[in-house]
């Protein structure tokens, strides 16, 4: 009888920890598209940017065509693959574009991410998703 009720307690606990919490996408992953080297970062405070060839778009604020902008993102860890939302905001007006994204962990610091510039999310995982492994500081 201990023992089960020992069963019942830890499976909670051990489930929880198995799951993506939005923190362990917090960091810089770099991954090779075309062979052009690029990065996505995840700040912990909710701001995110794209590096593509040493050039940084998004975070808390940058600007491109002369229009101050910022990126932040959301993740939806109950979803399977899990959805990442990347929303730019110009900062004057207040217009707003969302990229939508999918991501899986294939291990702790790797992952398989799709990226779309439409207005549709990528369903699957194709050729024109990107393996990004999170670079140790």
């Amino acid at each position: 009888m201990k023992r089960l009720i020992l069963i019942i307690v830890l499976i909670p606990f051990f489930a929880f920890n198995i799951q993506n919490n939005p923190e362990d996408f917090v960091g810089k992953w770099v991954g090779s598209d075309n062979n052009d080297v690029g990065a996505v970062i995840f700040e912990k405070d909710g701001y995110a940017a794209f590096e593509i060839g040493g050039q940084i778009m998004g975070g808390k604020e940058f600007v491109i065509n002369g229009k101050r902008g910022q990126m932040t993102y959301s993740i939806n860890k109950e979803t399977k693959p899990i959805q990442i939302d990347f929303t730019l905001t110009k900062l004057e007006s207040g217009e707003q574009k969302t990229l939508l994204a999918i991501a899986e962990f294939i291990e702790e610091d790797v992952i398989n991410f799709a990226l779309s510039f439409e207005d549709i999310r990528p369903s699957s995982f194709d050729e024109k998703s990107v393996i990004l492994t999170r670079v140790k500081p």
